[in-house]
Order: structure tokens, then sequence, then C-alpha cells
């Protein structure tokens, strides 16, 4: 496990809209989730109550940004039925003295301007317009999850990293995606570029110049431990299923590079052999995981958003304007199974 340790201070913390088919009408719904839609109304409803109670919803409005409000709504609607469908899986039942005093936490205060900006100030809103006890539920279900799965939740991958000058890189961006498709088309190619990829990774730890390919890293079938590194398993390596291409920003400030990997393995029932002490993680980290952890539930719960709120993106487990905003994107190699959207 020493390999991959360069690769996980880089990428360690880095953060779908469908047709109608069967079960509820996409039509006058904001978003259906399995056999539950919340309608466009419900939303509408929420958005108003927000507005009359909290001061950052009338900045918000004041700004036309209420569109920021109702997408909160909508991600929270979604986080909140894969929980349930996770916890349901995986027989949890959520600690009830722990969700009383997380409920406890989520006073109806009205929430103004206290300079941290807008995500902040929706996440405190939503939660204050939804039943505390549910709030609460969902981050407490969601904990017991990542402690159920941490010490035995492990990925093997083929991986390449690709140089970006900056976060905004939109060129290393785009090399990323094509190369993600490229992998999922032919996942025979894999081999070699992992290969050219390594050669120029090792030149470049060297030179501290990317290769003349652009590569930063490469490197194939590495194993990695959620354990080991808590932080990396909050990202969408750890929950893209196999034979997925999966491909992601690495977190600043280590690094802007991307990163695309080729999952070839992916366990949740045995332990991996450290070669160091396990990580012990805090609550907000287990939270973040059990969030990543509800990744895999993304394919059977027929998540279909109304397009007026954005898309699902995968990477981030969050709704974003359109698809150009997504963090990233799972691709499903040559005769596997659809991409988890």
């Amino acid at each position: 496990m020493g390999r991959p340790r360069a690769l996980v201070a880089v990428v360690a913390g880095a953060l779908l809209l469908a047709g109608c088919g069967s079960g509820p009408s996409q039509v006058g719904s904001a978003v259906i989730v399995g056999d539950r839609s919340v309608s466009l109304d419900s939303v509408q409803s929420m958005i108003d109550q927000a507005v009359r109670d909290h001061p950052y919803a009338r900045k918000l409005a004041a700004e036309h940004k209420l569109d920021l409000l109702g997408r909160e709504i909508v991600r929270q609607t979604v986080i909140h039925e894969l929980t349930v469908r996770a916890s349901e899986s995986e027989n949890l039942v959520a600690d009830q003295a722990k969700v009383a005093g997380l409920a406890a936490q989520v006073r109806n205060v009205p929430v103004a301007d206290t300079g941290q900006g807008d995500q902040v100030a929706l996440t405190q809103i939503v939660s204050q317009l939804r039943d505390h006890n549910e709030v609460a539920s969902d981050v407490v279900l969601e904990q017991q999850l990542a402690q159920k799965q941490l010490p035995k939740l492990s990925v093997g991958a083929d991986y390449v990293g690709i140089s970006a000058t900056a976060d905004n890189d939109q060129a290393a961006r785009t090399r990323a995606f094509d190369l993600a498709k490229e992998f999922a088309d032919d996942p025979g190619k894999v081999q070699g570029v992992v290969q050219q990829a390594q050669k120029e990774g090792q030149q470049a730890q060297q030179t501290g110049m990317p290769g003349p390919s652009g590569y930063s890293a490469g490197q194939s079938a590495e194993l990695f431990s959620a354990a080991q590194y808590v932080g990396l398993a909050s990202t969408a390596l750890f929950g893209t299923e196999t034979n997925h291409v999966v491909v992601f920003q690495a977190q600043k400030p280590q690094s802007p590079d991307w990163f695309v990997f080729f999952i070839r393995a992916r366990g949740t029932d045995k332990a991996v052999p450290a070669d160091q002490e396990a990580q012990k993680p805090t609550d907000a980290q287990l939270t973040a995981v059990g969030t990543r952890l509800l990744q895999p539930y993304l394919g059977q719960s027929g998540l279909r958003v109304n397009p007026r709120y954005g898309v699902w993106d995968v990477v981030g487990m969050n709704l974003v304007p359109n698809k150009d905003a997504v963090q990233g994107v799972v691709l499903p190699a040559r005769g596997a199974a659809p991409a988890q959207q």
C-alpha cells in the first residue's frame, strides 16, 4: 500500500436526466426517486416559506438566485431517498439517541448572511424546512453506513494522471473526459496508456515538468484501502462499480491535475492488509464517506430530475445547473452494466 500515498495526498478530498418509464410520471414532478415523486408545487411551497422566514433567502430572491434554493431542496430529497434505500439494504437502524441530539441542533433560527457563502446558507435553510428528525436520521445513517463498510472497503484500479496548469484548465478537463471515453469504448487501450503515463510521471517527479504527452502519473493494478485513506474514500473512486471508468479532478491546493481510473475490482467484505495504522475518521469524514457510499444505489433508484433544477452529478453527488458543470463522469466499460447516473 506504499505506492498510492503520493496519489492520495493529491486526490483525497476531491469532491440524470432520464426519460419517462414505468412508475410515477415526470409531468408536474421536480424529482422522482424510485416510487417517490416530489411535485413542483411542493418545492415551490418550500421556497416560498424560506423567503418568508429567512433573510438569506430574501437576499437570493433579490439577486434572482432562488434556483439555487430549489436545487438544494431537490438535492437533499435525493440524498434522503438514497439513504433510506441503502439503510434498508444494509439492515441499518439509526441510533435514536444520536438522532435526538443532532435534531436538537437544527434550530429554527432565521438564516442571515454570515459571509460563509451560498452553499452553507442553503444547507442550513433547507435543513430547517425539512423535518428535523429526518435530517438528523439521514446524517446518523450515513455515518453508520460508513462505519460498517470502511474497514472492508477496497478498490483495485489502473489510473492515469493528466497534468493541469490551474483549477480551470479546460484543456486538461477535456482531455481527461476524452481519455475516459476511450478507456470505456476500448478497455484494451488502458494498459498501454498507463505504462506511458507511469514513465512520464516518473520523469515529472525528477524534472518538475509533465511529460511530452501531458501525463503526471500512472499505475496499474493499484489497491486502495478506504480504512487507510479516509479522505480518498469520500471520492467517486470508492463509489464506482467494477468495470467502470471514473474521472475527476484532484483536490486543491495539492494539485489541479485530473485523474482517470479504470476500476478493476471493488470489495466490501474483506479487510485489506495494511502497512500503516488505519486513520480514525471524524464525524464529518464519516458523513462524507457515507454520502459517497450511496452512489451505487443511484442506478437502481430510477432517478429523474426535472431539467429546471439541473442534472445529477454522480461524481459530486450533487445537483448542478447543466452537464458542463459536473465534477467528473462515470462511464461503463464496453460490455459492463450502465453507469450510475
